[in-house]
């Protein structure tokens, strides 16, 4: 069955309920596995690895949600953005938190060597350092507050945080680089979506312009 072009106000709200069950999926199955025994032979690099590589997917879809709007023709699908952004945020606090808390235990000295020394740490923090003040200007209140063009232009820091993401998991990885080629790749795809729908928009009151002449 085909999505709809156009949902009421009722069914995306229904919709929004069933993708909020469905985005706290990965952590469900997480906690399940916690208490089955399923986190491998090392929890901590099991768990650290699977909040990064779902934190980088929801990225990921937040990214597709405009190109797909505009492919699809289905203007609705903005009206899940914010909570898939917020998703990534949320899996990406877990992903710092386990490793400030439970591998690192609050050894503040050793957290901020490791910052400092292991690149691939000094690129994740950086891109969850620029995550924050998105999740915090995230309400309706915010974006009527900064105004909505200066509203844009803070949350296209998603771009950034996006590619520093992939750059993370990069260099954690190191050799094998199967998965961060994938996500490197998507979003490549994804911000060429970008730029082709920017040059369209560029394009069209030119094209107008040139008709009525």
């Amino acid at each position: 069955m085909m999505l709809a072009r156009q949902l009421d106000a009722a069914s995306v709200a229904r919709l929004k309920s069933a993708l909020f069950v469905v985005c706290l999926m990965p952590l469900g199955l997480l906690v399940w596995r916690g208490f089955t025994g399923g986190l491998t032979a090392n929890p901590i690099e099991f768990i650290t690895h699977t909040t990064g590589w779902w934190t980088l997917s929801f990225l990921m879809i937040t990214l597709a949600v405009t190109p797909l709007r505009r492919l699809l023709d289905m203007p609705w699908l903005l009206r899940l953005r914010r909570m898939l952004g917020l998703y990534a945020f949320f899996y990406a606090s877990l992903h710092f938190l386990t490793w400030l808390v439970v591998d690192q235990f609050f050894d503040w000295e050793a957290i901020i060597k490791d910052i400092a020394k292991r690149p691939y740490i000094t690129v994740g923090f950086a891109a969850f350092s620029l995550l924050l003040p998105l999740a915090a200007t995230s309400t309706n209140a915010m974006v009527r507050r900064l105004g909505a063009a200066r509203w844009q232009s803070l949350h296209r820091l998603i771009y950034v945080i996006a590619v520093l993401g992939v750059v993370h998991f990069w260099w954690l990885v190191k050799k094998d680089i199967r998965e961060p080629a994938v996500f490197a790749l998507i979003l490549a795809v994804l911000l060429g979506a970008r730029i082709v729908i920017l040059w369209r928009k560029r394009a069209l009151p030119l094209v107008s312009g040139a008709q009525r002449e």
